[in-house]
């Protein structure tokens, strides 16, 4: 499965520790997201799918 963390996370101009601020996670679980090294839990993909504006 492919995600757009990354798109979003250029597109806002977002840091990775910004958007995991926002997300409840640690800066490390964003990279894993971006880079497909991590499968989120269900709560989490759910969380991300809001647009971070």
């Amino acid at each position: 499965m492919e995600n757009h963390v990354n798109y979003h996370h250029e597109k806002y101009s977002r840091r990775q520790g910004e958007l995991a601020s926002r997300l409840g996670v640690s800066r490390q679980t964003i990279n894993a997201f971006e880079t497909n090294k991590y499968d989120p839990s269900l709560p989490l993909a759910l969380r991300s799918r809001v647009p971070l504006k």
